[in-house]
């Protein structure tokens, strides 16, 4: 049971660990989006975008469901939100840590 718990979280992160897929959920932080917003929004391919929909998909982090030919995203879990939020401030205080190391110098 605990292994399987570890694959999923490893499963989670390894979804999170790409750039596209990060820009894809902030833009759906401010809600459901349609695949035809999300490309253009974040300069993408329709392709790949959807490679990426559905990797996340797979990893539970984003649903779809079909409106008329739209094809709409939302975030599954909002809390998914805190995660990347306590990245962000882990890296600001990597940053600072940084800054105070080069003045220093």
């Amino acid at each position: 049971m605990e292994e399987r718990i570890l694959e999923m979280k490893a499963e989670v992160l390894k979804a999170l660990a790409q750039p596209t897929r990060l820009k894809i959920l902030e833009l759906l932080r401010s809600g459901e989006r349609c695949i035809c917003e999300i490309v253009p929004a974040i300069n993408g391919e329709q392709s790949n975008i959807s490679r990426h929909i559905s990797l996340m998909q797979k990893s539970h982090l984003v649903t779809t469901r079909k409106d008329g030919v739209k094809v709409m995203v939302r975030v599954r879990d909002p809390k998914i939100f805190e995660i990347l939020d306590r990245i962000s401030t882990v890296i600001k205080k990597q940053v600072n840590e940084q800054s105070r190391l080069v003045r220093a110098l």
